[in-house]
């Protein structure tokens, strides 16, 4: 068998809803989807404790991982479909046939399950084994390039662990779809000896497009973005999404514990007057790791000049818009339902000894301007996106502590860990979710280079000594 950085792969299969079950469809893409046009794939790693061999697995937990996931299928069939990309005039969509399938990959690792999951740095390449491939894209007869959805691979560490790694395309779903999704495959895992599939029944996803309500005119704007990403697509033989290098790097997760989040709390509170921002512990959770993030980055780059102190600092976050929008949108919505949002400090303000309180207030308000908005202005996102690049110093986060990923539990428990491998292509990103040991604290995961990721181990202890200082 094929042998790839201590892994073996014992086999690939196509996993489809069950035949008959879903009919023909297609479904047009909402602006909300097209944006992701720009973005890489989302890969999701799932670690859990598993004290048996191969074998055991391969018997016994295998059929019914298989036969619960075209289970769950049946009602999230879009990541079992494709999206059809037409050149100009036509329009993308998400088109399903019966037999459309997940490519679903079992292999086995010798790496030290332990090691895998540790919080503390690793090579970044430790996880790329586990990362399963999409397929590649295809072009039909009538020129329509044609994009797989998901690609799901199993990885069994003999008698301690099992992964379930997970790669789709952020254009058919954002994260509260796809934990929809896992929790129902999940669900559905643990009560399909039992013969009670209600788990299926009780949160179906609301799959319509209705809801979205978009004017002609903004529609326009973001389809030409989007005939443009096609055209750029064909010349180049697929889309580039960061080139940033991997070879230097290591990933490490941080914990942000509840005690530490009050205290920050409190602090912000302080600085802000009763009412006038809403101060949550993502809010300051996000405030603390950006700026422990820059800190770090201006230290590691010795970049210690004053010059340019009115330069300004970017942080890019997701705002789910789940019954938030103009037009209700329900909770169970399957697509993507997120505004991009940014917030933005001056150098001087954020590296200053306020820094955190600042970085928190300029978060918060970002998110009151946006709760009071909904869609308006959305006909702007792409240019502001691509002025974005060219003027400021941008910090991004992915996943959030509401997608819960800590819950998923296919029989085995809950997650020993869980991590968003895609975030070593972004130099500035951050993965945040629950933390997994304490309700109401936050975990980050980074990747960065050797010498970052020492400063801001550096940083990030010196800040906890000072908030917890009372």
């Amino acid at each position: 068998m094929a042998q790839n950085r201590k892994v073996e792969f014992l086999d690939s299969i196509h996993v489809s809803p069950p035949p008959g079950s879903v009919p023909t469809t297609s479904f047009p893409l909402t602006f909300l989807d097209m944006q992701w046009f720009f973005v890489g794939n989302v890969e999701r790693l799932f670690f859990y404790q598993f004290p048996h061999p191969t074998s055991y697995f391969m018997e016994n937990t295998l059929p019914t991982l298989k036969h619960s996931l075209s289970l769950a299928l049946q009602n999230f069939f879009p990541y079992a479909a494709n999206i059809m990309c037409p050149q100009q005039p036509g329009k993308p969509c998400i088109h399903y046939t019966d037999g459309d399938f997940v490519t679903f990959t079992i292999a086995e690792s010798a790496a030290d399950f332990n090691h895998v999951v540790a919080n503390y740095p690793r090579d970044i390449k430790l996880l790329h084994p586990f990362v399963p491939q999409l397929p590649p894209s295809r072009v039909a007869e009538d020129g329509t390039r044609v994009l797989p959805v998901l690609a799901i691979q199993v990885t069994v560490f003999p008698d301690s662990g099992v992964c379930i790694g997970s790669t789709y395309n952020h254009i058919v779903g954002d994260g509260k779809s796809f934990m929809h999704f896992m929790s129902c495959w999940a669900a559905s895992l643990n009560n399909s000896n039992s013969g009670d599939l209600t788990c299926l029944e009780h949160s179906p996803p609301s799959i319509s497009r209705d809801v979205i309500k978009v004017s002609a005119d903004m529609e326009l704007r973001f389809l030409q973005s989007y005939w443009n990403w096609v055209s750029l697509f064909d010349k180049n033989s697929g889309p580039s999404h960061g080139t940033d290098t991997v070879e230097d790097k290591v990933r490490a997760t941080f914990v942000l514990g509840r005690a530490h989040a009050e205290r920050l709390k409190q602090l912000v509170s302080k600085d802000v007057e009763s009412g006038q921002l809403h101060i949550s512990t993502f809010v300051v959770a996000c405030a603390f790791f950006w700026v422990c993030f820059i800190k770090s980055k201006e230290s590691a780059t010795k970049d210690s000049s004053h010059d340019h102190d009115d330069e300004v600092y970017a942080f890019a976050f997701p705002f789910d818009g789940r019954n938030r929008l103009e037009s209700q949108v329900p909770a169970t919505y399957f697509g993507n339902c997120l505004k991009p949002c940014l917030a933005k400090v001056k150098k001087s303000e954020i590296r200053g000894e306020n820094g955190i309180v600042l970085a928190a207030k300029a978060i918060g308000n970002k998110i009151k301007e946006v709760e009071s908005r909904g869609l308006r202005g959305a006909e702007h996102w792409f240019a502001d996106h691509s002025e974005i690049d060219k003027r400021l110093c941008i910090t991004t986060i992915a996943g959030s502590p509401k997608l819960k990923v800590y819950e998923i539990d296919f029989g085995w428990g809950r997650p020993c860990k869980v991590e968003m491998a895609h975030i070593d292509r972004d130099g500035g990103a951050l993965a945040l979710a629950e933390c997994r040991d304490e309700q109401g604290g936050i975990e980050v995961g980074l990747a960065l280079n050797k010498n970052h990721m020492d400063e801001f181990i550096t940083v990030f202890e010196q800040n906890l000594k000072l908030i917890s200082f009372e």
